[in-house]
């Protein structure tokens, strides 16, 4: 009766055993196969954004060669003029980072916040900063929040015009923080692959009055003196703000580059993974069968 009993239970033991375990399988299967369509999404969204990017630093880079007198000419009165900031009077810096809202782009936004956090690290109480763009707002708003003394946003949605850099110019300007001497932190573009973060300085109009060598420039007076600074801070600004972009652009195209490489590398390791498994499942499912039919035989 026993044996009788135990030749019954038999098979529907061996049949369950192989249904949990094909039920295992598939469930690993499914696992790989959604895992592995996800990946194939992203790739494609990544190799979209490279080539996006790639047409807007096109743009951005033509654009870069007509922005650069600006900053060159700006450049130019600073360094003829040996503008210093007066020793004696207490020394009140101004920081600008030159950043965007938009992410995905590496390392480009983080270069410009730690060179300004190395900055508010030696001296913090009379440095003020204005961030150019919410990344750097959000970067350096977490330990040195205080000193941020104003933000502007939209930045990087479509390419920096003049009238943009004016705005933030004019901005700068009626803060009412009255700074000695002060730094555009921006990155500036070298090539494809590579770009640089450095910093411009910049003075006030009553540091720029006490400069020994203004004379060589006839006719200036503090009205002269306060329009060409705002002028030349509008033109910095623009200046940098079109290095910025075709750094952000450049560094964007190469990090999608690297993203959509590595998602074809994980496609190919999960395809080997998903073609192991069911392999694996298939030979398990035809031992389990051929093994019953053994026993019951």
């Amino acid at each position: 009766m026993m044996m009788q009993r135990t030749a019954l239970l038999l098979p529907l033991a061996v049949e369950a055993t192989i249904v949990a375990q094909q039920q295992r399988g598939m469930a690993t299967l499914k696992h790989i196969s959604m895992r592995l369509k996800s990946v194939k999404n992203i790739q494609k969204i990544t190799q979209s954004m490279k080539m996006v990017s790639a047409a807007k630093y096109s743009r951005a880079e033509r654009d870069l060669k007509a922005a650069r007198p600006y900053g060159v000419g700006a450049q130019q009165f600073f360094e003829k003029t040996e503008i210093q900031a007066d020793a004696a009077a207490e020394p009140k810096k101004l920081l600008i980072a030159v950043t965007s809202d938009r992410g995905l782009c590496g390392a480009v936004h983080t270069g410009v916040a730690r060179t300004i956090r190395g900055e508010l690290q030696k001296e913090s109480s009379n440095t003020m900063v204005f961030c150019v763009g919410d990344k750097s707002r959000a970067i350096l708003s977490r330990l040195y929040g205080k000193n941020i003394i104003m933000v502007a946003n939209e930045v990087g949605r479509l390419p920096p015009t003049f009238l943009d850099a004016s705005k933030i110019a004019h901005e700068v300007l009626s803060t009412g923080y009255e700074y000695t001497e002060g730094k555009i932190v921006y990155n500036r573009f070298k090539s494809v692959v590579s770009y640089q973060c450095t910093s411009l300085p910049i003075y006030s109009g009553a540091t720029v009055e006490k400069s020994e060598k203004l004379a060589v420039y006839d006719s200036l007076d503090s009205d002269v003196i306060k329009s060409y600074l705002e002028f030349s801070l509008a033109s910095l600004i623009f200046y940098t703000m079109k290095e910025g972009a075709c750094s952000e652009q450049s560094s964007r195209m190469t990090a999608m580059d690297n993203a959509s490489k590595n998602a074809g590398e994980m496609i190919e390791k999960l395809t080997l993974t998903f073609n192991r498994t069911r392999q694996a499942v298939i030979t398990r499912e035809l031992i389990e069968i051929i093994s019953g039919a053994a026993a019951l035989s």
